[in-house]
């Protein structure tokens, strides 16, 4: 195909993204929902495919779940991260037993296998890093639960750092002690970045920064990316370490880095989102609607009783815990993920497309949901009252 017609294609789709997101401001919510529908009506199956650049706007789509994690991980140190971890390890534990157990007992009633009906239950019970990350962007940063939803990303997703490689050593040679090696290996990798991270602190951001903003933002972004490349090569995941190169980087560079990355981030952003929705047919959809929508209904509501006991265990108000149960919903990325495992495997033909439209439905109704419950408890906020009062 000539470039000349890649690039119109390409231009199309951001023309057409920076459309949606203009709706969605007119309109006040979250621009990921329409970013996702659309991708579902322009993928495989949809209304009109795409043909020439879904290869490029993949690659596209896994630069910006990069960069949203490692921007997610510059809004804390290592040392914080260290004792967020022991502090928060029983809400922790509480979320693994609230939003897994759905999953696999649903895997189970299905008539699945077990390995299948443990990887459904890792799809019910992580969150989507990337499209918290987006709403909690949007939201302002002064909110008092804003620090127990990253304490809670951060345990679902050093979590999936362990169950990942643990799956897929087990998908590939069953309980062959080779996998479990392996996946002990890249966890345990993990832990000796972090607790090297905790020793050298802001060392390593004053080493990289720089006052050219040309050359930091090249620096920043090819680490980033490299990182993510290694850690995805060991499966410990590109996410993860994303997510810890943004830790590391706390200090001197991590102030610039977040303005110098903002824009690229919400491109990049934007094509994830999208891309998501390209990749699901809309045909598979139908078949495993029913069960799809009772997990959704079921695990939404587990991780709004998750939002609820954590806010509480931290002297906060309900309100509080209502905004951080609905913006955990969100289902995304690591979930996709599992399920490619999964299909690849064979394990059951029902999986991907019921693990799609469960991610899709909590993808589009989980941001919608945390929007309307924000303004719904901002009016109903002591502050709020007064301002209508003076």
């Amino acid at each position: 195909m000539h470039s000349a017609d890649i690039l119109i294609e390409l231009g199309a789709v951001v023309i057409g993204l920076a459309i949606l997101a203009r709706v969605a401001g007119r309109f006040g919510i979250p621009a990921i929902p329409l970013y996702l529908l659309a991708g579902l009506a322009f993928g495989k199956g949809g209304i009109l495919p795409l043909v020439t650049t879904a290869e490029f706007i993949g690659v596209g789509a896994e630069i910006g779940l990069i960069l949203l994690l490692f921007m997610l991980g510059l809004e804390y140190s290592a040392s914080e991260l260290v004792s967020t971890l022991r502090r928060e390890a029983p809400t922790g534990v509480l979320d693994i037993a609230l939003n897994f157990t759905p999953g696999l007992l649903g895997g189970l009633l299905l008539g699945w296998g077990l390995l299948a009906a443990v990887l459904l239950g890792g799809i019910c019970y992580v969150s989507s890093s990337g499209v918290i990350a987006k709403l909690l962007q949007d939201a302002p940063p002064s909110r008092p639960e804003r620090p127990l939803i990253l304490s809670a990303l951060v345990m679902e997703d050093l979590t999936m750092a362990l169950f990942l490689p643990i799956i897929a050593g087990l998908l590939i040679g069953g309980t062959d002690w080779s996998g479990l090696i392996s996946a002990v290996l890249a966890v345990a990798g993990v832990g000796v970045i972090l607790l090297l991270a905790t020793r050298v602190d802001v060392g390593l951001s004053r080493l990289l920064f720089s006052r050219s903003d040309e050359a930091l933002l090249l620096t920043i972004v090819g680490l980033t990316l490299a990182v993510a490349g290694i850690a995805e090569r060991v499966q410990v995941s590109a996410a993860v370490g994303a997510l810890v190169v943004g830790i590391v980087l706390a200090g001197p560079a991590a102030k610039s880095a977040q303005a110098l990355l903002s824009p690229l981030r919400d491109l990049f952003a934007a094509l994830f989102f999208g891309f998501f929705g390209l990749t699901v047919d809309p045909s598979s959809i139908v078949p495993v609607l029913r069960p799809a929508l009772l997990l959704a209904a079921v695990t939404a509501i587990t991780k709004l009783a998750t939002g609820l006991l954590s806010a509480r265990r931290h002297g906060l108000g309900r309100p509080e815990g209502i905004r951080m149960g609905t913006v955990l919903m969100a289902r995304g990325e690591f979930s996709i993920a599992l399920a490619g495992l999964g299909v690849a495997a064979g394990l059951e033909t029902d999986l991907g497309p019921l693990a799609a439209a469960y991610v899709l439905l909590l993808a589009v109704l989980g941001p919608l949901i945390a929007r309307l419950v924000d303004v719904a408890t901002e009016r109903g906020s002591p502050a709020s009252i007064d301002n209508a009062g003076s």
